[in-house]
């Protein structure tokens, strides 16, 4: 598996890649209707080959098929961070986040954050970040609870 920027031809593995994780893996934490809020049945509700090029969209690659992807906005914001449901739990997500930490501190960083899921709270836990809330969202009508979580880098 490697570590690559996102490129245009990998939309449509992307899409259907957070689509079937919100789906399949987000259901032990949400509601079905949370889940169908979260990831419509419409998966292309955002553009994701304009959102993921605006931002630094690290991608594994496992011989052609994307099984994680995650977003680092230049404000050390992490946006999308997702790994395909066959692949959970084996070392993905670190190599995603890995790069996405060496970027932050290129950049000179020094504080990563994010609102991670119930289901991403203990990843991001695991990768030094510490819960600053826990918060109610509502996309799409239905209310969601995740938490506003950080890390703080040493440049």
């Amino acid at each position: 598996m490697k570590i690559r920027l996102f490129r245009t031809q990998d939309t449509e593995q992307i899409a259907q890649l957070f689509h079937e994780t919100v789906r399949e893996v987000n259901i032990r934490d949400y509601s079905n209707n949370q889940v169908k809020a979260w990831a419509p049945d419409d998966i292309y509700f955002r553009n994701w080959s304009e959102v993921c090029l605006k931002r630094i969209t690290y991608i594994a690659d496992e011989e052609g098929i994307i099984v994680g992807f995650g977003e680092l906005e230049p404000n050390g914001h992490i946006n999308c961070f997702y790994c395909h449901k066959n692949y959970q739990r084996r070392g993905v997500g670190s190599q995603i986040y890995q790069a996405i930490e060496a970027k932050a501190l290129e950049l000179g960083l020094d504080r990563l954050f994010t609102e991670a899921s119930i289901t991403a709270k203990p990843f991001f836990q695991h990768m030094g970040f510490s819960v600053v809330k826990e918060q109610q969202v509502t996309r799409r009508g239905e209310t969601f609870t995740n938490y506003v979580m950080e890390k703080f880098l040493s440049c």
